[in-house]
């Protein structure tokens, strides 16, 4: 009896709680913004499929190198009278660079001209006498011996005559070197002496260095494997083209061809040494400069290119996500050819034309709905970007 008045109170609650779990939940309305959330546009980036060329590269690092470095030095001693270029200096073959005191070689020239003259004068009055015992000897007036012994006297002082001239010219010479020309065009370096002081053939240094800017070669590496379709082109007499990049590979310095190739692989590297030449007229590379080489070996014409980032890949290939007229997307497999820079040619999958997308893939399915925007920066699919460390290599 105790507890029948606490009954109704427990059946009452009891029955709140029953009415309050049989409410639907109070979320019809977010549930709502999600349904019409799924059939919203998916914002993406698209490109049209062209027809392009794709080029072959085989790539390589290497340097710059200058065809012609020359050191300059001095062929005589003697103290340095003038310095006559400046450091950094554009100088053309032939400018006078140095003057060397000349007067000690000039003294030298004037003291070998006159032991020319004398003996000279002696040879000419020994052959005068000649020709006089060369009558007597016929007229049996002196004995053969006068006679032999003058002949040989001429000969012995046209010997002495030819002596003097090869004096007089090396004095001559030795004057010559006293003015220092420069052998090549090119520039000059820094200086490592001036004017003033006494300068020797023996200088290891030499006076300073002229470096022949234009042309100028780079030399570059390519491995062995790349080695066969380089030699079929080669074989065939075809004029390489090489394109230099810089360091980073994202901008082209210059262009040029593919002057020679080593004779042997490096069995260290497993790489073979290419050299190419450059016309640089706009001084475009620096000897010694770090440079990415692109040798190109052949160019695939009128091929579908597209950018590479609208090809996917997954468990069961690459594929792309071709956008429809109807702004839906179906999921297309492709055969993915060669790739240059951003670009990527399709072998078969696609046509010029179709519409790809490039940028959100990530959030789509078959059958999304998909809304454009601008491609960023990058994701291009113009061909003005320089060619990609996989430039010409199959996907």
């Amino acid at each position: 009896m105790r507890h029948s008045r606490y009954f109704p109170a427990a059946f009452v609650l009891t029955a709140l709680l029953f009415v309050q779990s049989c409410k639907p939940p109070s979320q019809p309305a977010s549930g709502r913004r999600s349904g019409q959330g799924a059939n919203q546009p998916v914002s993406v980036a698209m490109a049209a499929a062209r027809k392009g060329n794709i080029r072959i590269f085989v790539n390589g690092i290497g340097s710059v190198a200058a065809l012609n470095t020359v050191t300059i030095r001095s062929l005589v001693d003697g103290r340095l009278m003038s310095v006559n270029f400046k450091e950094g200096q554009i100088v053309g073959k032939g400018s006078l660079l140095a003057v060397i005191d000349p007067r000690p070689y000039e003294a030298q020239q004037t003291q070998a001209t006159g032991q020319l003259e004398r003996d000279e004068a002696l040879l000419a009055n020994a052959r005068q006498d000649l020709l006089r015992y060369d009558t007597l000897w016929s007229q049996n007036a002196i004995p053969k011996q006068q006679y032999d012994t003058q002949k040989s006297l001429v000969a012995q002082l046209e010997g002495t005559v030819m002596i003097d001239q090869g004096a007089l010219a090396n004095a001559k010479l030795q004057v010559s070197y006293t003015r220092i020309f420069s052998p090549i065009s090119g520039r000059v370096g820094l200086k490592f002496v001036d004017a003033g002081n006494i300068v020797h053939a023996t200088d290891v240094n030499g006076l300073a260095v002229v470096t022949q800017l234009q042309p100028i070669t780079v030399v570059f590496t390519i491995p062995e494997d790349n080695l066969p379709p380089v030699l079929e082109k080669l074989g065939k007499s075809e004029s390489l083209a090489v394109l230099a990049f810089n360091r980073s590979d994202s901008v082209k310095i210059a262009d040029g061809r593919l002057l020679a190739m080593d004779n042997r692989v490096d069995t260290a590297t497993g790489t073979v040494r290419l050299k190419a030449v450059f016309p640089n007229s706009d001084n475009e590379l620096f000897p010694n400069q770090f440079v990415n080489a692109r040798l190109l070996l052949d160019v695939k014409h009128d091929a579908v290119v597209v950018p590479q980032a609208a090809v996917q890949r997954g468990q069961q290939g690459t594929f792309v996500y071709l956008v429809k007229q109807d702004r839906t997307v179906a999921v297309v497999p492709v055969t993915a050819g060669l790739t240059e820079g951003d670009n990527i040619s399709i072998d078969a999958g696609l046509s010029e034309g179709d519409t790809v997308v490039v940028e959100g893939a990530d959030k789509l399915r078959e059958g999304s709905v998909v809304a454009s925007i601008t491609p960023s920066a990058g994701r291009s699919d113009h061909a003005g970007r320089p060619a990609g460390p996989v430039s010409g290599k199959k996907r």
